[in-house]
């Protein structure tokens, strides 16, 4: 039910009310008009809450939407403090220009968006925040209120009926989503480092459980639960509680959410559970601009690059850059492309978004230097892609096919093998995905397989990057449990394995197995005199220079991987992933890994 309002330019809070439900509180501040808790109903009657800023002067404005589970009363330092103290130091643009009274984890700061005359709704998903109902993340239910949402925007008086979605993360990965039930309001999308396969991406890599899932879950999802009321947080923005008004027991918590560490372990396989949050790409039809993260290993690159690959938008564009996960999405860099698109779907303004390049590149170098690219589609039509041949008799790497048959053996759960490349006589770029083939043979049944793209200085120091978490992140990484070799030849690519998932076939104990293995996307250019290697290990790299520090949002120190460890051991079992795992190369087992090496321009 649409609360009754009469608009008054004053700082004192006003309840608007005609039930209960529909009550919410209107005030102007900072140059804003804020409404709080504005009601949204659902089609089975559960009331989501939204927070809507605008302009203070009366008219139709573009609407920038986010929805997501981390509590709109949340501000920024309250759970990510160690986020935004290094983001606020080092890029101090991002704090520049407002109050940052309004700073959200992951969402647009109303501060910089309202004044360019657009309207900012930041929606609590059910069942987090003041939002109440059943908490069941990424789910089909989920996306359709999402839909509700916008198509609820879309007609509001201060709408000018197109609605954009913009966010990071969570806020990204279900615009994907969203986008396949095609809300007739809906304008377009900007996904910032949003993975898309929710198998693939995030809950198994290469058919591995990773334990981010559950972690990221009680950390960040549990801490905001609607109904922890009073033993939450309190909101900065409005005195009232970050997950509330109710406060509930325990069990009544319990009871409103499922339990998706749990669930992750359950659903070994791409099964109905995973493909149900997967979109359709050919029902993504929303102009969109996919912006990933070269360091973001582990959760989003791969989803950003798929995502623009794949769907049935006619209207696309890609940008890659690096860094943390964070930063860019705030920063003028960012915040001047995400305009610039905006201004161009919802206002119908010449941005210069018209002359965008389909596909734009920070290229990376060591020393976190990042240099502009336009380029025209992805991969990149330009590629030499080149086999670097593996060699187990003396672990190195050689450009031609080795003639003499080799293997190396290493236990399951270890560091494995690593091999080397000679120094390179000229500087080499390698940007792209990467692919490996592998001759394996195990005294078990099954075995992991963890490859790690490497680069090492002349002094044999290994080149590490900041990740999009983790400071230490090494080149390029991809995983493949060798029971789920079983490739889709449909979806295969040349330089992309694409498995199945659907099924596990056992090992024989001591026969040899081709596997294909799936490296995500890099891109680096190697200075001459240094050398590039391929390590194969039976567990997450590791860096060796020692730890990288632990951030306020997360259980875990990171030691190279971040927070997407694998580590379970109900999924990882000793006596069958603890084997001898032997890798055979040379003559009739031609194992290799083939690089996107990226030739110059003349």
């Amino acid at each position: 039910m649409k609360a009754t309002r009469k608009r008054r330019p004053t700082r004192r809070p006003t309840r608007r009310q005609t039930k209960s439900e529909a009550s919410y509180v209107t005030e102007v501040r900072d140059g804003m008009t804020i409404d709080w808790d504005v009601p949204i109903r659902m089609e089975d009657g559960v009331v989501l809450r939204a927070d809507v800023y605008r302009p203070i002067k009366a008219g139709k404005y573009p609407v920038i939407m986010s929805y997501g589970p981390y509590a709109k009363y949340l501000h920024f330092e309250q759970l990510y403090k160690t986020c935004w103290d290094r983001m606020a130091e080092q890029h101090p643009d991002v704090p520049a220009g407002s109050t940052n009274k309004y700073q959200a984890w992951e969402v647009v700061d109303p501060e910089k968006w309202v004044p360019d005359g657009y309207a900012c709704v930041r929606v609590d998903s059910r069942g987090c925040g003041r939002s109440p109902g059943y908490v069941e993340l990424w789910s089909p239910r989920e996306a359709k209120d999402f839909a509700i949402c916008i198509d609820w925007a879309g007609v509001q008086p201060w709408s000018n009926g197109k609605v954009g979605l913009n966010g990071i993360s969570y806020y990204a990965m279900n615009q994907w989503q969203v986008a396949c039930l095609a809300p007739k309001h809906l304008a377009a999308m900007c996904i910032w480092e949003g993975a898309a396969d929710f198998y693939r991406d995030l809950s198994h890599h290469g058919g591995i459980l990773t334990t981010f899932i559950a972690n990221w879950y009680d950390m960040q999802v549990k801490s905001v639960q609607h109904g922890l009321g009073t033993r939450g947080f309190r909101s900065p923005l409005t005195g009232d509680w970050v997950a509330g008004p109710p406060t509930l027991t325990d069990e009544e918590l319990g009871a409103n959410r499922f339990d998706f560490g749990a669930e992750a372990l359950a659903h070994a396989l791409d099964d109905k559970f995973w493909k149900s949050r997967s979109p359709d790409w050919s029902k993504v039809k929303t102009p969109l601009f996919s912006a990933g993260n070269w360091g973001g290993q582990g959760l989003h690159p791969r989803g950003n690059i798929e995502g623009f690959v794949n769907a049935a938008a006619k209207q696309k564009w890609l940008e890659m850059h690096g860094i943390e996960h964070w930063t860019h999405f705030y920063t003028d860099y960012g915040v001047g492309l995400q305009k610039k698109f905006f201004g161009h779907f919802l206002k119908g303004e010449k941005t210069g978004w018209d002359k965008q390049p389909r596909v734009y590149l920070l290229v990376r170098h060591p020393g976190e230097k990042f240099v502009p690219r336009a380029e025209n589609e992805w991969p990149l039509a330009r590629t030499k892609w080149t086999k670097l041949h593996l060699d187990a008799r003396d672990q190195t790497l050689h450009d031609k096919p080795v003639a003499a048959a080799g293997k190396l053996t290493y236990r399951g759960l270890s560091d494995g093998a690593t091999f080397f490349l000679p120094p390179l006589d000229r500087a080499t770029e390698i940007t792209g995905p990467i692919a490996a083939k592998l001759f394996v043979s195990s005294s078990t049944r099954d075995a992991d397989l963890f490859l790690v793209v490497r680069v090492f200085d002349s002094n044999m120091k290994e080149v590490v990057f900041q990740g999009a978490l983790d400071p230490h992140t090494p080149i390029a990484q991809g995983w493949l449990r060798a029971s789920h070799r079983k490739l889709d030849k449909k979806r295969s690519l040349p330089y992309r394995p694409y498995h199945t998932h659907d099924q596990k076939q056992p090992l024989r104990p001591g026969a040899i197995y081709e596997l294909d293995i799936e490296i995500w996307p890099t891109c680096i250019v190697v200075p001459a005199g240094y050398r590039i290697a391929l390590t194969v290990r039976g567990r997450d790299y590791e860096y060796p220079g020692g730890t990288g520090g632990k951030l306020s949002n997360m259980k875990n120190e990171f030691t190279g991987v971040g927070p997407f460890m694998h580590n379970d051991a109900r999924d990882r079992p000793p006596e069958i992933f603890d084997g001898d795992v032997t890798l055979h190369t040379g003559a009739k087992h031609d194992a290799w890994v083939m690089l996107p090496v990226i030739p110059s321009r003349k």
